[in-house]
């Protein structure tokens, strides 16, 4: 038996903007980059609007950085009482549900490999007005070893 369906031109475009909107939806977003290499470092800057200065960490190999941040909700985040007033359990004054949220919530973690030897001593991380800057100084190899050839 044959089945005949009528279709609109649109219902293509619908298909795809459904597509699009559940790939964006569960996509695992990264923080926004850019790396800058000078003769001494490289330097990295990245975007972590809205994250807590204690949840980033930032690790470091040989040739690799490694970084993660986490942002909570401000929902997940416990309330501090105010001076001066009692405080009350979080249960008995939830906060409201938004009636609509755009806001990425959870870990991030991203990593770069440098084609030269980092100095791990040296590393600087600060943050700042949702910008996280890493500076990162090339290792600097200047010891030599001299082997005694036997024989």
């Amino acid at each position: 038996m044959l089945t005949l369906r009528s279709s609109s031109p649109f219902d293509l475009f619908d298909r795809l903007e459904q597509q699009l909107s559940q790939q964006l939806h569960s996509a695992e977003r990264v923080p926004a980059a850019e790396v800058h290499e000078t003769a001494e470092a490289y330097e990295l800057v990245l975007e972590l609007p809205g994250v807590d200065k204690a949840a980033i960490a930032v690790k470091a190999t040989e040739r690799t950085l490694l970084i993660n941040a986490e942002r909570c909700s401000q929902r997940q985040q416990p309330a501090s009482p105010e001076a001066g007033s009692e405080a009350e359990p979080a249960a008995s004054n939830p906060a409201p549900a938004p009636l609509l949220s755009e806001f990425r919530y959870g870990t991030w973690s991203r990593s770069f490999r440098f084609p030269q030897p980092i100095d791990r001593d040296q590393l600087q991380a600060v943050y700042r007005d949702g910008l996280l800057t890493i500076t990162a100084p090339k290792a600097q190899k200047l010891s030599t070893v001299t082997v005694q050839v036997e024989g």
